[in-house]
């Protein structure tokens, strides 16, 4: 087994000394075998300081990292931590934001419109950097770019918008809680057993394309419903109407 220095242990690890006591000092690491008045350490703490430095690296804090340290050495297996942790933490989201400026997103929407402008902010479509704005879904601003250039007004794209926004925040909820509930709840404020986590993770994982699903098949079925209802009618009135032009 090899045995290292401080500082050897650092460079090996791809840190500091200093960061090596501070991990120690939160008892991250556990303190080297003392020779003398030299401290050594070995494949064990070098092992543990390369989990600390990926855990970092993926936005964990320390004391995440404390928590997860003392799951590892309670019998979980760190890869599966880290899986259910990334399944948990990863974006749901596979949209790359768009930047836009104040003059691209009027020239879209038919002119200055300031109002608009702070309630999409505050709706949270747009966030602004700068000079600039981020749009965190450009696939929802070109939606209502679509509906606006067919002619429907700005200010009722806004109002479906806000009301969308707040319905699906809504189904949203109703799914992860259903998850909790049943399936994270039970084990309270413990961590679940190391042979439970794997399955958690894969269950989080598959959660939105499940949810996508439900929810494209519902909304397929209430749009046809409500087409029929309210254009169809439409449809039969034009009918009449060229029956009677051409009687």
């Amino acid at each position: 087994m090899t045995e290292y220095r401080i500082d050897e242990l650092a460079r090996e690890a791809g840190t500091t000394v200093r960061n090596v006591r501070a991990y120690q000092d939160r008892d991250l690491i556990p303190p080297p075998r003392r020779s003398g008045r030299v401290g050594l350490y070995d494949d064990a703490h070098l092992a543990r300081l390369r989990i600390i430095g990926q855990m970092l690296d993926r936005g964990y804090t320390l004391a995440n990292i404390g928590e997860m340290i003392g799951a590892l050495e309670s019998g979980h297996e760190v890869g599966d931590l880290l899986g259910l942790s990334t399944a948990l933490m990863t974006p749901w989201s596979d949209e790359t934001p768009t930047y836009m400026t104040a003059e691209e997103l009027f020239s879209v929407f038919g002119g200055e419109n300031p109002e608009t402008l702070a309630e999409a902010i505050k709706l949270g479509f747009i966030e602004p950097e700068g000079e600039r704005f981020r749009v965190p879904s450009p696939r929802l601003l070109h939606a209502g770019a679509e509906l606006f250039a067919a002619g429907i007004p700005l200010a009722a794209i806004m109002d479906v918008a806000r009301a969308l926004k707040r319905d699906v925040d809504r189904i949203a909820g109703r799914f992860v809680e259903l998850v909790a509930t049943s399936l994270f709840d039970p084990y309270g404020d413990a961590l679940p057993p190391p042979e439970d986590v794997p399955r958690l993770a894969e269950i989080v994982r598959r959660l939105r394309p499940l949810a996508e699903m439900a929810v494209d098949a519902e909304l397929a079925r209430a749009m046809e419903r409500h087409v029929k209802a309210h254009l169809g009618r439409h449809l039969e009135e034009f009918t009449e109407q060229l029956k009677s032009d051409a009687s």
